[in-house]
């Protein structure tokens, strides 16, 4: 096993799964990889395909490393890999680059053994490239293996997925994840990161690293001091919508699980709050509120966060969520 693989105990049993695949040459055509962001999913797959295009992998399925395919991997310019993803996060996939993918399908692998197509997100494809690689899945090439990543698979075509078989990382337990995390060298605020990372722990490790938990303090306390008074509403509006996609995303989710976790504070259930270095600021914050208000106002919060995909005016949709929360708040006075 290589060190990459070492590093991430958690997806042990999943490699010996893929590897299997190999050993009985029962290699699927299509696999959909699932499961929530930070578990690994590419670095799996990556795996799986570098042993896949190995010319002189062990009997136990691993890839050599130091064979011609090997080193053509390692520098990404292997010509029977391919790999599709957005041009840029949060855009699709079109129908243009599926496409040139099929055409590229049509031609024979240049290598003797397998040719491998990754895409990353799976869901990055829109309605018509979807279909159009629909058409390719239902008459695939020779030696060809395609593998879809997808951090929302519910957001794919259904016949997609039935003509892919599906493998789901499981989120692994939370004491062996505490463990992991305090070798990388994190050992404070391990349990909050995790909860902040919906218990991913490669996201959990890109956390600590950014500073996450100081931004969202900051922001956090921005919320909170527009409980008591509005006058910087636009203020916060504009600056928490010039944030780049990635960052607005986790705003809404820590926005979403504040409120999540005020809810369960009211009914004194504080085993699963997620945001438990706040949990004062938040029975301070519950305790004015009238609960039925605070579901609709959480109601709210999920209709956003589903609509932050469309051409929606991101600074117009805070000053809607912060205009209701100082409305929620004033009305308690």
């Amino acid at each position: 096993m290589n060190d990459a693989q070492q590093s991430l105990p958690w997806l042990t049993a999943y490699e010996k799964q893929l590897k299997h695949y190999i050993i009985q040459n029962r290699i699927p055509q299509a696999l959909l990889v699932m499961g929530g962001k930070g578990l690994g999913k590419h670095r799996l797959v990556n795996s799986f395909a570098q042993s896949l295009l190995c010319m002189q992998r062990t009997e136990a399925a691993e890839y050599c490393g130091h064979c011609r395919s090997c080193i053509l991997f390692s520098a990404q310019t292997h010509p029977d890999y391919l790999y599709l993803a957005p041009e840029e996060t949060g855009k699709v996939i079109g129908i243009d680059v599926i496409r040139q993918l099929t055409a590229k399908l049509a031609l024979k692998p240049q290598f003797d053994g397998h040719r491998v197509v990754v895409i990353n997100p799976a869901e990055a494809l829109n309605n018509a490239s979807a279909n159009a690689f629909l058409k390719y899945l239902e008459e695939p090439s020779e030696r060809t293996s395609l593998l879809l990543i997808s951090n929302a698979p519910a957001k794919l075509l259904a016949t997609i997925k039935s003509r892919c078989q599906q493998l789901l990382i499981d989120t692994p337990n939370s004491m062996a994840l505490k463990e992991w995390l305090q070798q990388q060298g994190i050992v404070n605020e391990s349990s909050l990161l995790l909860n902040l990372a919906q218990g991913a722990p490669l996201l959990a490790k890109q956390f600590a690293e950014d500073g996450i938990v100081v931004q969202r303090n900051t922001c956090f306390k921005q919320w909170e001091a527009l409980a008591k008074s509005e006058n910087k509403l636009i203020e916060i509006s504009e600056q928490w919508s010039k944030l780049d996609k990635a960052k607005i995303d986790l705003l809404l989710f820590w926005l979403i699980s504040w409120v999540m976790d005020m809810i369960k504070l009211s009914y004194q259930q504080q085993i699963t709050i997620i945001n438990s270095d706040l949990v004062l600021n938040l029975q301070e914050l519950v305790s004015k509120l009238n609960l039925i208000d605070l579901y609709k106002y959480y109601d709210g919060l999920l209709l956003s966060h589903n609509r932050f995909d469309t051409q929606l005016n991101k600074q117009l949709m805070f000053e809607e969520m912060l205009i209701q929360w100082t409305q929620l708040n004033k009305g308690m006075k």
